[in-house]
């Protein structure tokens, strides 16, 4: 293992992801705003799935995930999407929250951590 620290989509205030020692760090992902709790969960499973391929991993190596949702009244719409999405046998230790987003058309607010 390196002790390099890999960058993936480096911004000016954040990277989507930081790797080191074998573990990546995913910063949270959301969904198209205006959409619904459905959609945004998709949009933003779909973009761990695209960082997760560019550190070299997949999501059955997801060790833990945290989910935030502006309503915890949209719970199971949220889970209906990730219930098809994780890999059975695979479900990374998981918690979720309601918690105000950083703007009102988010929904939903995907954070995860996975071994490379």
């Amino acid at each position: 293992m390196s002790n390099e620290i890999k960058r993936i989509g480096v911004g000016a205030r954040m990277s989507e992801a930081t790797v080191y020692n074998g573990i990546a760090w995913l910063a949270g992902q959301v969904g198209e705003p205006g959409s619904s709790v459905a959609d945004q969960t998709r949009q933003a499973l779909a973009e761990v799935d695209r960082i997760l391929a560019a550190a070299g991993t997949d999501k059955t190596r997801i060790l833990s995930a945290q989910i935030w949702l502006s309503d915890i009244s949209t719970f199971g719409e949220m889970n209906a999407v990730w219930d098809a999405w994780v890999p059975q046998g695979h479900t990374p230790a998981r918690a979720t929250g309601e918690a105000k987003l950083a703007t009102p058309e988010y929904l939903v607010e995907v954070i995860v951590t996975a071994a490379v």
